[in-house]
């Protein structure tokens, strides 16, 4: 239960929640993020550091950039149970995980 309660805490927040969708399209660019979200690139930055620290998101560095994607695929379950239509990455059963 704490797992779960954790997980809608983090998309409990506007922008944590806007990030997150905006991921299940696939792995962005904080460059891609921050006007999609239309928060500065520090706050965004802030949230983005939160999911991570959370375990909801995991990040990669190409040279200066840092790109983004889900790590919990509980998130994608959750965007589904909203009724979330099917995205690049929800067409893969969350998050490229099988289907079960």
């Amino acid at each position: 239960m704490d797992e779960t309660l954790k997980i809608i805490k983090a998309l409990s927040d506007g922008t944590r929640l806007k990030i997150v969708e905006f991921l299940l399209d696939g792995e962005k660019c904080v460059c891609e993020i921050f006007p999609h979200v239309k928060r500065t690139q520090s706050t965004t930055s802030i949230q983005l550091g939160k999911l991570e620290k959370e375990g909801i998101l995991k990040s990669r560095r190409e040279g200066k950039k840092i790109f983004y994607s889900i790590k919990d695929l509980r998130v994608c379950d959750v965007f589904k149970s909203l009724g979330k239509k099917p995205g690049k990455i929800l067409k893969k059963c969350c998050c490229g995980g099988a289907c079960k």
